[in-house]
């Protein structure tokens, strides 16, 4: 999507404030002994009573109103009975849909204990988030975003997940580009428009370069003992700063 109107930049600024909102309210909640289902619960409840719908459950028909992946889950994990534990390394990702416009943002913590190898992994894979964010702007390339994204990672002791993309967003949950990949490609040759509204999302690995569908047919895990952050954010590209849309 190009948001090129001030009705399309307050409707996305909306659905990112609840997406980040949400998100926020969630990671507060958590505690150890409560299910991944009980989670979901306060976050599809926030999501209500901001009138704003959860994106998974409507273009996917997802079984959760929110993705929430636990240690060696790294994407779309089925909320359900699996009890969080004291030390676990938790992501949430909240995809919302407000008034016809989407947002989409996720976050990687640890519960305590703390770990400081699991504590590092967070902060680096914000830091390259922010990093990327930072770097962007209209008249690049895309495949810029993965080169940074891979660059920042290796630079601090780590891989990415080469199978899981960021993506445009705004009127649909993905939109062109439907890939956007995490390491450089030099065949792609499209430029980021001035108003395109995307994705950054790098998922930082200790080891692992991929991730296995499991049986449930949605999450996605690590095969190995590694570990994967993620964290995400909507943002709109401009000439100058972007524009990031799911700050709680």
């Amino acid at each position: 999507m190009i948001c090129n109107t001030a009705k399309d930049l307050e409707g996305l600024k909306a659905a990112g404030k609840v997406v980040g909102y949400t998100i926020a309210e969630m990671k507060k909640s958590v505690v150890p002994g409560m299910t991944t289902r009980e989670l979901d619960e306060i976050g599809a409840k926030i999501l209500k009573e901001a009138g704003a719908a959860s994106a998974p459950q409507v273009t996917y028909n997802f079984p959760g109103a929110t993705c929430i992946s636990v240690n060696e889950e790294v994407a779309h994990g089925i909320p359900g009975s699996r009890v969080i534990q004291a030390g676990d390394l938790i992501n949430i990702d909240v995809s919302a849909e407000l008034n016809g416009y989407y947002g989409d943002a996720g976050v990687s913590f640890q519960l305590p204990p703390y770990n400081e190898k699991l504590q590092h992994l967070c902060r680096s894979t914000e830091e390259t988030m922010m990093s990327v964010i930072n770097h962007l702007r209209a008249g690049m390339k895309v495949n810029e975003i993965g080169r940074v994204m891979e660059s920042e990672a290796r630079k601090r002791g780590y891989r990415v997940i080469r199978n899981l993309c960021s993506h445009g967003i705004g009127k649909s949950l993905h939109d062109k580009p439907n890939e956007i990949l995490p390491y450089y490609e030099p065949r792609i040759t499209t430029v980021l428009k001035e108003g395109q509204v995307l994705t950054v999302e790098p998922f930082l690995s200790t080891g692992a370069e991929y991730v296995d569908p499991q049986a449930d047919g949605w999450t996605l895990s690590v095969a190995d003992d590694s570990r994967v952050a993620q964290y995400e954010h909507t943002i709109i590209v401009t000439k100058g700063e972007p524009v990031i849309l799911t700050r709680a």
